[in-house]
């Protein structure tokens, strides 16, 4: 297993020790942009880490959020994008549906990246129907690293958010996890 972190602008610095991966936010709906994604970026490429981006998932207009996404994220070969499936601070949530056509449209538009599904183990039990994670599943299911209560396939394992979200990687080395990303 590999270890690594998310990052989101609440975090103005981070500690790449140990890590081998890092995920930032990049944007959120069709109007935020972390105004820290340039530094944070920065920090994982000095540490040698592959890096993945984040887009925060809200009702609607899914091609034209994908779209933005992608405007406002460095393309490098080798990075990975994820899509952010979640509650909304106004307690809504992007449909199943709207989910699913997110993803197919960041494939779309960088055919050459892994597109990964993050959610929480409430939403993947209780809300997916499809069970469409694009190229892998990345659960947040707080408790013992690597063992997170599905039965699904994952990639990443988001086990604690104290201090911060660690996570854990389904690969044996850096080394694999960067080449399962350019594949």
């Amino acid at each position: 297993m590999l270890h690594g972190v998310d990052v989101s602008a609440y975090q103005t610095d981070y500690d790449t020790a140990g890590s081998s991966f890092v995920f930032v936010k990049a944007t959120e709906g069709r109007s935020y942009v972390n105004p820290r994604l340039k530094s944070q970026v920065k920090r994982a490429r000095d540490a040698d880490c592959v890096v993945g981006f984040y887009h925060f998932l809200w009702p609607g207009n899914t091609k034209e959020q994908a779209a933005y996404f992608l405007d406002k994220t460095p393309e490098r070969e080798g990075d990975l994008l994820a899509v952010d499936w979640e509650q909304t601070g106004e307690g809504t949530h992007a449909s199943n549906g709207e989910k699913d056509s997110f993803i197919r449209e960041v494939k779309k538009l960088r055919p050459h990246h892994r597109v990964l599904l993050y959610c929480n183990r409430s939403f993947w039990l209780n809300y997916d129907t499809t069970s469409y994670a694009g190229d892998g599943l990345w659960i947040a299911d707080y408790g013992k690293a690597g063992a997170p209560r599905i039965q699904a396939d994952w990639r990443i394992h988001q086990y604690t958010d104290d201090p911060l979200d660690k996570n854990v990687a389904d690969f044996s080395s850096r080394k694999e996890m960067r080449a399962w990303a350019t594949a």
